[in-house]
């Protein structure tokens, strides 16, 4: 798993941080999955040949980012709700865009903000008799 991260000494990022992201990269990219076990900071530090408090630095920053979660006993995983979230988030900002274009077009072919709600409701109405 660690020879997906690449970290240089000579690099001026520091390492924390080039460790960082490298595994924000890794998630984004899916070689890192949700759910996926991270190494133990003890391991990383060792196969990376870093300091374990480097490790262990990444994987607190990144908890409290909520993108790994540690499970006491078990290990560290890619955690689930920050990715979920994010999902949500971006599902939501989909919807707006998608409402503001039609009101846009809407209001551009001589509708109201009222005809808009009415259409909505009587819309609501029949889906709910067709679904209840």
């Amino acid at each position: 798993m660690s020879q997906i991260f690449s970290l240089s000494p000579s690099h001026p990022m520091p390492l924390y941080a080039q460790l960082t992201r490298a595994i924000q990269f890794a998630i984004a990219t899916g070689r890192l999955r949700v759910g996926e076990q991270l190494p133990t900071v003890r391991q990383l530090a060792v196969d990376l040949r870093v300091n374990a408090n480097t490790v262990a630095k990444v994987y607190a920053e990144l908890e409290r980012s909520g993108i790994l979660e540690t499970r006491r006993g078990v290990g560290t995983f890619v955690c689930a709700r920050h990715f979920e979230a994010t999902r949500n988030r971006d599902h939501q900002k989909r919807l707006r865009e998608l409402v503001d274009r039609f009101i846009e077009e809407a209001a551009a072919m001589g509708f109201s903000a009222d005809d808009l709600i009415d259409q909505l409701q009587t819309r609501r109405k029949k889906e709910t008799k067709k679904n209840g």
